[in-house]
């Protein structure tokens, strides 16, 4: 039964996919004598956690119930209060966790004060589970960088465009739907200006149905050659655009961005941008997820600085050929096979006549 209840706390958790940044997911229910007497999650950072939306739901009848909750209930202040505090002040008196909290401030030490006060704690339950669930916020709070996801589409031969660069559309709508799902989940979308001169992207998220939350907008741009007039500056969205330049970028074409509505990141002298630097300035932004949509230069140096934790790769059964049709990876690439990057945690989607294959960079785990 620990399973069944922690599953359903793990869907809860789900719930807010997307919107809890630089916060956890996490979800919890109450169960007493084998029914559920509240439920909750997390829904944004500074609200109230998800243990707290279970333990007001519940009201008086939380005393000696037993709490299933996705992480290790905190123990410390921060935008809110502890949540260790208002379950022993409930009475709770078995708490079933899934995975400590590896953020230092915690780390067992809510566990801890539990058992501390006698409360019976059980940990494990659905572990694997809950550490997918909160891969961004395991990277970013054990490492202070983003979680870097790096999605591309290409056709049976390896191609992303034709050789005169055209590209729309590789994959088909469902493929490109999830693409969208994806931009809701992630805090940020990144590509490099060449990808932008092309296609003049919009970088927003358009789901069916529905409302998406728009990512920030990344644009890795050395020399501010981004017109500002370019629709990830122009259009509407709440979502915030920055354009990654070097000292080297001409002052006037930087002025003109920063007027029309851009921030502009300085990273690195030049002639490129520091990647590696990038990231630590978006960590410190509280952006814990970044999705890398592009281009070819980016993904590879992405890769080769080791920046890349997961991959989501689509594969449209089409054939595009030509010598001098792009490959989704530039660079020089391997000198041997042996050197080739490897993937672990492989999962296969599809998606109507597409294929989507996701990993994990093998010496990151996954």
């Amino acid at each position: 039964m620990d399973k069944n209840y922690m599953q359903m706390a793990l869907d809860l958790a789900a719930r807010a996919r997307g919107r809890t940044s630089p916060n956890p997911m996490v979800g919890a229910v109450l169960v007493k004598n084998g029914s559920v007497i509240g439920s909750g999650y997390h829904k944004r950072a500074g609200t109230p956690h998800a243990e707290i939306h279970a333990l007001r739901e519940a009201g008086d009848k939380a005393e000696g119930a037993t709490l299933y909750v996705t992480l290790e209930p905190c123990c410390h202040h921060g935008r809110t209060g502890p949540c260790t505090e208002a379950v022993l002040a409930a009475g709770i008196k078995r708490v079933v966790i899934a995975m400590t909290d590896p953020n230092p401030l915690v780390a067992g030490k809510g566990i801890e004060r539990l058992q501390s006060a006698g409360v019976e704690v059980s940990t494990g339950v659905m572990a694997e589970e809950a550490q997918q669930l909160n891969e961004v916020f395991i990277k970013y709070i054990t490492t202070r960088l983003p979680f870097v996801v790096l999605k591309t589409a290409m056709s049976l031969d390896g191609k992303i465009a034709t050789y005169t660069g055209h590209s729309k559309w590789i994959t088909g709508p469902g493929a490109r739907n999830y693409v969208h799902q994806l931009r809701d989940s992630y805090d940020a979308i990144l590509i490099g200006i060449g990808t932008l001169l092309a296609d003049n992207p919009s970088l927003t998220t358009r789901l069916e149905g529905r409302d998406g939350k728009d990512p920030v907008r990344i644009i890795v741009d050395s020399m501010a050659r981004t017109p500002p007039d370019a629709k990830v500056i122009t259009q509407k969205s709440e979502a915030a655009t920055i354009i990654a330049v070097t000292e080297q970028a001409p002052k006037e074409r930087v002025r003109k961005l920063n007027e029309a509505g851009a921030e502009i990141l300085v990273a690195g002298n030049g002639p490129r941008v520091d990647l590696t630097y990038l990231m630590q300035a978006l960590a410190v932004r509280e952006i814990t997820g970044v999705l890398i949509e592009g281009g070819a230069e980016i993904s590879a140096s992405a890769l080769n600085l080791g920046l890349v934790d997961k991959l989501i790769w689509f594969i449209a059964p089409k054939i595009i050929g030509g010598r001098e049709a792009p490959g989704p990876v530039g660079g020089h690439g391997a000198v041997k096979a042996s050197e080739a990057i490897q993937l672990n945690c492989i999962s296969i989607k599809h998606f109507e006549e597409d294929i989507c294959i996701e990993g994990y960079i093998s010496n990151r785990g996954g």
